[in-house]
C-alpha cells in the first residue's frame, strides 16, 4: 500500500509540475526566455577587449586604456540629462570589460552617466538588468571606488 501511495505522490508532483516535454501528451514544456541581448554600445569609445585568461588582478581585467579613462571622466554632468534615479551598486562581472551600468531601472541599452555622492563622474553604457544593481570593474576604478564598496550613485540617460 505505501508503494501505491508513493506512485500516486510522486505522480501528482509530476504533473504539477509538467516541466518535461512529452511526458503528458499535448502538453509543453516551459521554454525558459533567453536573454535579452545587449544592444551595441552608443559610445564605442567606452568598450575594451575582454581580460586575457587567467587575469586575477583588478589591473590586469580592466583592460581600458588611460585614454579610455579620462575619456570617460571627462564629462560633467550636463543640466539637461534625464535622470533615472538613485541606487547602490556593487561591482559586476569583472570579466565583462568596458564602462557599464547594469540596473533593473533601466528600461533601454544606451549611454548615459554615473555620479557619485563625492561628485565623481563617469560615462557608461547603460544595459537592462535584474536583481542588484551592478556597476563595471573600469568604471569603479575610474571613480576612485574600492571594489567590495557599495556606493550609492545618480544614474542619468544621455
Amino acid at each position: 500500500m505505501a508503494k501505491i501511495g508513493a506512485g500516486i505522490g510522486l505522480a501528482l508532483l509530476l504533473a504539477g509540475c509538467a516541466q518535461v516535454q512529452g511526458l503528458w501528451p499535448g502538453r509543453q514544456a516551459a521554454v525558459p526566455k533567453a536573454a535579452p541581448a545587449v544592444a551595441a554600445p552608443a559610445l564605442p569609445e567606452l568598450v575594451a577587449p575582454p581580460p586575457k585568461p587567467g587575469a586575477r588582478s583588478a589591473e590586469a581585467l580592466d583592460t581600458t586604456t588611460e585614454a579610455q579613462r579620462e575619456a570617460a571622466t571627462a564629462v560633467p554632468v550636463p543640466q539637461a540629462e534625464a535622470p533615472l534615479g538613485k541606487l547602490v551598486v556593487s561591482l559586476g562581472d569583472v570579466t565583462s570589460p568596458g564602462f557599464w551600468l547594469s540596473a533593473p531601472l533601466i528600461g533601454t541599452a544606451g549611454p548615459g552617466l554615473v555620479k557619485t555622492a563625492g561628485g565623481q563622474v563617469v560615462q557608461v553604457e547603460l544595459r537592462p538588468g535584474s536583481g542588484a544593481a551592478q556597476l563595471s570593474l573600469a568604471a569603479f576604478r575610474a571613480l576612485g571606488l574600492g571594489l567590495t564598496d557599495l556606493p550609492e550613485i545618480e544614474v542619468y540617460r544621455r
